[in-house]
Order: structure tokens, then C-alpha cells, then sequence
């Protein structure tokens, strides 16, 4: 079982992205609604996967990336950033901090299915 965190402030997004990759066998999903969460729950729990939108009320998606990068239990968590910022700023700035996929929102299911596929596959190799 690959355990996969899903963080967003909106439940609708969080449900989405757990619909796209469902299709992948053996994915648990556990879902955090904000930055400070997420902390959290990576500090208490290892995960396989990191999907993380930019846009949150308390603890931005970048300072999650900059904590995962900065544990030396965390740092090789691979991490899909998902954003409405399509900017090339927003893009550069999170693949800056450690981010290893960005994707702006909306996405297909088969495009995040096969970014997250190829992040396991290579973590699993």
C-alpha cells in the first residue's frame, strides 16, 4: 500500500484528487485541509506521496514544500503541486522549493493519474 497525503482547503478539491487517482491500485489516501495540518500529520505519520495545492488560509503550499525538504525523513517525498496560479512565477517558485511536479488547476484525471504513477514508480525503483 502506497499512502498518499492530499491537502486542500476546499473538501471538493481534496475529493477530486482522490477521484483521479483512485484508479491507481493500492493508493491509501489521508487528507489534510490546510498547511499546518499537513505539517502535522508528516511529522507523525510517513507517507509515499504528497499532493498539495499553493492556495491555503494558514501555512502556504511553498513552506510545506520548504518543511518537507528541510526533514531528513521527508526529503525524498515525491510532491505534486496543484494550483490555480498558472504563473510561471508561482511555477518556478514551487519547483524552486522542492516541488517535483506542477500541475494548474483544472487538470484531467488522466494527467494527474499519470504524474503521480510516474512518481511512485521511480520512488519504488
Amino acid at each position: 500500500m502506497a499512502e498518499v497525503l492530499v491537502v486542500d482547503d476546499s473538501k471538493v478539491m481534496r475529493d477530486m484528487v482522490v477521484a483521479c487517482l483512485r484508479p491507481y491500485p493500492g493508493l491509501n489516501f489521508t487528507h489534510a485541509s490546510s498547511g499546518l495540518e499537513a505539517i502535522e500529520r508528516l511529522s507523525l505519520s510517513p507517507y509515499d506521496l504528497l499532493v498539495l495545492d499553493l492556495n491555503m488560509p494558514d501555512i502556504g503550499g511553498i513552506e510545506v514544500v520548504e518543511f518537507v525538504r528541510g526533514q531528513d525523513k521527508l526529503r525524498a517525498l515525491p510532491i505534486i503541486i496543484v494550483t490555480t496560479r498558472g504563473d510561471e512565477a508561482s511555477r518556478a517558485r514551487a519547483l524552486e522549493a522542492g516541488a517535483n511536479r506542477f500541475m494548474t488547476k483544472p487538470f484531467t484525471p488522466d494527467a494527474i493519474l499519470a504524474e503521480a504513477r510516474g512518481l511512485l514508480e521511480e520512488t519504488r525503483a
